[in-house]
């Protein structure tokens, strides 16, 4: 940072300052003297022109009142920014607040105890409380609104000072007798702060400031020192917390009055005096330091005694009391920022977050892109890359940064785009203080040593190579060497950063370097010049003061620096020889070894010619030419880039009032004097006569300044020479392409095209009938809504061809933004099917593509691609006749396999005569059995119509099932659904019988050809035969119990009396046990006994199981006579032609001649029993 007096304010009548406050937010400042004197002030810019911006502007006082009310001298003034308020005390402890009204400030409220002077006063961060400190111990804690919160007199103790902690939880007292007590913020004292800065101090001491930074504006890293206290002797100590043990110690040796953050925590202001060494009297002097206790600058001020600092809130001010003065001085901050490839990358930090942003703009596009980094410490750029080096993040893995010692490395240096994208890093374990880069290599310094990175960028290698590439080249490309070392071609090696850490008597304090020379400057003042590539030292040079700033010319023979006091001064590194004849080097006029200029803070030489270069000087900017200045400019930016007789420059500190918005107006482009008067001359005087100015003053960007003036007035002799003076190759191809034009406008239109002024040309050609170059002047720009434009205004047909191109350029222009419809309006019209077919993909417009499949000719490329469309989304149908139609049945049945839908897949591998089909179905249907997932293969199967090995399956499920002892609901409607299966079977076998014996035959022959055919496949007999047995045994199985507990006891027994034919189906413990109870229940003891004797006699129960049948029989028909009644008896009878059906109803045999028969599963009902239901009992097919 560089810092310098800018304003002086005088208080009328010579009353001396005593206190100094500066509102952040609303920019008034406030200041107290003796005799109760108590002013506010606003400086603000008033300036008409809009390009002077920032500390370049003028500023007047906008506000200059007096504020009355305070008898004795005014000693305390602190801002409550939240509210707009002003509190102020003076020697006789009155206490007042003032609020301003219409613009001006009133007394709001008022306080006086009477009994001691207030030492100190502090708002917290939010506003709403105020801590009152009195000398003789009393703390009053009030709110904004003038209540009493509480209040307490800390007995034995003379208060000085008070802060409040960011959070508002804990109070700072200070004492007089120099110690520090932490309460909490009810009043209650936790303990002493341990003040480690007064190590071996001796003599009194007093607190000269205490200022905890609240985080407003982010913190430089994370767990960074925020909690400043300085003592009268000059020591002070910087801790991250009220507690910290190891705080950051330093010593300014000098008497301090007082000290302020400024607004985002990176710079503490420590005002006080010095005594110099040389002379009796003290000076004023202003320190500046970082959190971390670094010293970046001093600022020397004049006048007796000063009283007070306060801070602007942007941190660009700076306002000092001074006896009956207040100085202002302006603060040039080192912003972490850079420009590489017209893009300015600046880095902020934010409340919020722990990490710097790093925005990269991107000034031609306007465009930006963030990237966050933690504890970065600088930006550095180059041509079009850019150098972000920062703390290594611990968790973060580090593949190259294993060193010798095993240690993790402590820095990396990211190699980025103008976009941000990281190309390369590297982890290094040198401090990166100062770092700079060439087209070729990275430089990194700490204060001992130098790392260089010869950095790669890969325009065509793939990953893999780039990869290659490091690993073999790692050793060239890396090299650390200590700056006492005198490094020489042969000791190149790899880097050794243990050397690195050796310390050294005179630091390292700057580095630069072209592609050809680096140079290191030390605070000795000593600079080293090394070559590059190869490092060898060549030369020592010898300065006045110590370099904080090192730039080189472009060809690396002139050295600029700018020292810790900002004075620049210049060293020619190649002697330029003269010969005695005086006739010396005319480019050098001047002695550079006396050139020297003040206050400069910024510096950039020109990029295309050595003996230029552009330097701010406070708010000036300067352009040198031959060490001659050009009349200066008044601006605060900082510079960006110095090529073709333009400099750029970049308003920072406008930018960072507002970083996440960057404007385009703060971003400014000078044009030096040979060009502005370059330009004046040809616009005022002609041609020729700035032609020969330019050939006395020659610069290629001049040369095209003519070569453009001569082009617009159509002189091209005057415009081939000139593009040939600047050696512009295309140009000089466009004259000779003009010289070949015939007609005068055409000319002109072509000129008018060349110079971007493409609506000027296109209404030229019009105007000359050539609507054809108009139309192809728009097609090179792409601008293809005029293209259509033009091709649809123009009478007579247009081109047919030119017109779907344009109607699908537009299409792409829509697709390309996402605006689907749009583009399918345009592509139907340009008949652009492969980029429909997306569109309607991505609209999901799935009707729009059936309709495409109709209309598109078979074998067309574009159907197996809509297929695959349909495919993804599970559209099957849709799929396969895309597929169909372009002749690939095999990607059809591959989608249907897909989809899970093996009917189709085996219908077409059956009609496209494919053989796989059987395997891949048998090979999946394996899998699923595999996995135990029964069901999945017979759904698999019934799919693709092979129902006797679905039905298989199913009947092996129903058997498991019925051994488990299921639920026989469960276990009937198992056996239903094998048995329906096989229906299919054998529908699917006369179908297949029929289509084989069309017109042959007749259809009884066929089917009986069918069931030959079954016969002859079918191994699994009871399957196919007796399909629908096991669905009957538990149909009438659960019949029985279904009547017997409805109380149709007869009905009952008769059912299970025809249980007795399933033996083979259902246990025979179930049947004879079901059995004994209906006709136990219905009192046919004839039948209970037999049905009771067959229990006893069945081998599959052992003897202990059979007893309790035998103990119950026993009981039953000591009571009972085991007889039946005789009707029953004949009504058991078989009908004449043998077996009568039985009634899948009741459970009754069918004596009648008329009955109802199910279409299915081919069981009978009686025709009164059957029409109270819907579905057939047994297999529910609904009843027609």
């Amino acid at each position: 940072m560089f810092i310098y007096l800018s304003k002086k304010i005088a208080i009328p009548n010579n009353i001396h300052l005593k206190c100094v406050s500066w509102n952040k937010d609303q920019g008034f400042i406030a200041c107290g003297g003796d005799d109760g004197l108590l002013k506010v002030l606003k400086l603000e810019t008033q300036t008409d022109d809009v390009k002077i911006k920032g500390l370049a502007a003028p500023s007047n006082l906008s506000m200059n009142q007096t504020l009355d009310g305070h008898s004795g001298a005014v000693q305390v003034v602190t801002w409550n920014e939240q509210y707009e308020k002003l509190t102020t005390s003076d020697q006789n402890g009155l206490i007042i607040v003032w609020m301003l009204y219409k613009g001006a400030w009133y007394e709001e409220m008022i306080n006086n105890r009477n009994k001691s002077v207030v030492r100190s006063m502090s708002w917290n961060t939010d506003g709403q409380k105020i801590c009152i400190v009195y000398e003789d111990g009393a703390v009053i804690v009030g709110s904004v609104d003038g209540n009493r919160i509480w209040g307490k007199e800390l007995k034995g103790n003379q208060l000085a000072h008070v802060a409040w902690s960011p959070d508002s939880k804990i109070l700072l007292f200070g004492m007089a007798n120099g110690e520090v007590h932490i309460y909490d913020n009810q009043g209650n004292l936790i303990i002493k702060m341990a003040i480690s800065c007064l190590a071996n101090a001796t003599g009194a001491i007093s607190i000269a400031g205490i200022h905890w930074y609240a985080g407003t504006g982010g913190y430089v890293e994370p767990d960074c020192p925020c909690l400043a206290i300085c003592f009268d002797n000059g020591r002070c100590q910087v801790m991250r917390y009220e507690s910290d043990e190891n705080p950051v110690c330093i010593d300014t040796l000098m008497s301090v009055v007082s000290i302020q953050w400024n607004h985002c925590g990176s710079v503490l202001a420590v005002a006080g005096s010095l005594r110099a060494s040389h002379l009796e009297k003290e000076i004023n002097v202003v320190q500046f330091y970082t959190p971390f206790g670094e010293h970046l600058r001093t600022l020397k001020v004049p006048g007796k005694q000063m009283t007070g600092v306060g801070w602007e809130g942007g941190g660009l001010r700076i306002g000092l009391a001074v006896d009956s003065y207040i100085y202002f001085a302006n603060i040039r901050p080192d912003y972490k920022w850079g420009y590489c490839c017209s893009t300015v990358v600046y880095a902020y930090t934010k409340p919020e977050r722990q990490e710097y942003c790093v925005v990269f703009w991107d000034t031609k596009n306007n465009e930006k892109f963030v990237k966050y980094v933690k504890s970065l410490m600088s930006i550095t750029t180059s041509g079009d890359f850019c150098i972000l080096a920062s703390k290594a993040d611990d968790t973060q893995p580090q593949e190259d940064a294993e060193l010798e010692s095993g240690s993790h490395a402590r820095y990396v240096l990211i190699l980025c785009n103008s976009l941000g994208t990281p190309l390369d890093s590297k982890y290094i374990d040198i401090d990166p203080l100062f770092v700079t880069m060439t087209k070729t290599h990275v430089i990194a310094a700490s204060k001992q040593a130098f790392y260089l990175w010869q950095y790669r960028v890969a325009k065509k290698l793939t990953a893999l190579e780039i990869n290659q590439v490091t690993r073999t080249k790692k050793e060239g490309r890396e090299r650390v060497y200590h700056i006492d070392s005198n490094p020489s071609a042969a000791s190149d090696s790899s880097p050794d950063f243990a050397k690195a850490f050796t310390a050294t008597r005179d630091p390292i304090c700057c580095i630069t370097a072209t592609d050809k020379t680096l140079m290191v400057g030390r605070e000795s003042g000593t600079v080293h010049r090394y070559s590059l590539p190869n490092v060898v030292l060549l030369h020592k040079y010898m300065l006045n003061n110590r370099a904080f700033y090192l730039s080189l010319n472009c060809n690396s023979s002139r050295l600029a620096t700018i020292d810790i006091a900002g004075v620049l001064t210049l060293l020619d590194l190649d002697v330029r020889v003269s010969g005695d004849d005086g006739s010396g080097n005319p480019a050098s006029a001047g002695d550079p070894s006396k050139f020297e200029r003040k206050d400069v803070w910024d510096m950039k030489w020109a990029h295309d010619n050595p003996d230029l270069f552009a330097m701010m000087e406070k708010t000036r900017m300067y352009v040198f030419r031959n060490l001659d200045p050009e009349e200066p400019i008044q601006t605060s930016g900082y510079i960006c880039n110095f090529e073709d007789l333009e400099i750029k420059s970049v308003l920072l500190d406008e930018i960072m009032k507002d970083p996440e918005r960057p404007n385009k107006d703060n971003l400014i482009n000078f044009e030096i004097r040979s060009l502005r008067d370059s330009r004046a001359l040809i616009e005022k005087v002609g041609i020729k006569d700035a032609s020969q100015f330019i050939k006395d003053n020659p610069h290629p960007r001049l040369w095209r300044l003519l070569a453009e003036a001569a082009l617009q007035k159509l002189d091209l002799k005057e415009a081939e020479q000139a593009f040939v003076c600047c050696k512009d190759y295309q140009g000089i191809e466009f004259v000779k392409r003009l010289g070949n034009l015939q007609s005068e406008p055409m000319k002109q239109a072509e000129v008018a095209t060349y110079f971007s002024r493409f609506e000027e040309a296109e209404r030229m050609y019009l105007d000359i009938d050539r609507r054809d170059l108009a139309i192809s002047l728009r097609i090179k720009l792409g601008d293809w809504f005029r293209v259509l434009q033009l091709l649809k205004t123009g009478s007579g047909d247009c081109d047919d061809a030119l017109l779907e191109q344009a109607y699908n350029a537009i299409g792409d222009y829509f697709a390309d933004r996402q605006k689907w419809v749009n583009a399918v309006q345009y592509y139907l019209q340009g008949c652009n099917q492969e980029r429909l077919a997306e569109c309607y993909s991505m609209l999901e417009d799935y009707q729009g593509l059936e309709q495409m499949t109709a209309l598109l000719p078979e074998n067309h490329p574009l159907l197996p691609d809509i297929g695959q469309m349909f495919a993804t989304v599970g559209m099957c149908e849709q799929a396969v006749e895309a597929y169909l139609k372009c002749n690939q049945p095999k990607a059809a049945v591959d989608t249907c396999v897909h989809l899970n839908q093996w009917n189709k897949a085996v219908e077409l591998a059956r009609t496209h005569n494919m053989k796989e089909i059987k395997s891949l179905l048998s090979k999946y249907a394996s899998h699923l059995l595999e996995k135990n997932r029964t069901l999945e293969a017979v759904e698999l199967y019934r799919k693709a119509h092979y129902f006797l090995d679905a039905a298989k399956l199913m009947f092996k499920i129903a058997d498991e099932e019925a051994e488990k002892g299921t639920r026989p609901l469960r276990v009937k409607k198992l056996y239903v659904l094998a048995a329906r299966l096989v229906e299919n079977y054998h529908e699917q076998m006369k179908t297949s019988q029929q289509s084989k014996a069309k017109g042959k035959k007749s259809e009884a022959t066929s089917a009986l050809a069918g069931l030959l055919e079954e016969d002859a496949t079918s191994s699994d007999d009871r399957i196919v035969d007796h399909a629908w047995r096991g669905a009957e045994a538990y149909h009438f199985f659960l019949l029985a119990q279904r009547q017997l507990y409805e109380g149709y006891m007869e009905n009952a027994m008769r059912t299970a009396l025809h249980l007795r034919e399933y033996e083979d189906i259902i246990p025979a413990v179930e049947i004879y046990s079901l059995l004994a109870v209906c006709a136990a229940a219905n009192r046919a003891f004839g039948t209970c006994s037999q049905a009771f004797i067959k229990l006893e006699s069945l081998e599959s129960l052992d003897p202990d199981q059979r007893q309790p049948y035998e103990d119950l029989a026993l009981e039953i028909f000591t009571k009972h006579t085991p007889k039946d009644n005789h009707a029953m008896e004949l009504d058991r009878s078989e009908g004449a032609e043998g077996k009568l059906p039985t009634c899948i109803v009741t459970g009754q045999p069918i004596q009648e001649y008329q009955f109802w028969m199910c279409s299915v599963c081919k069981h009978c009902a009686l025709g009164q029993e059957i029409c109270k239901y819907n579905c057939c009992p047994l297999c529910h097919t609904p009843v027609a």
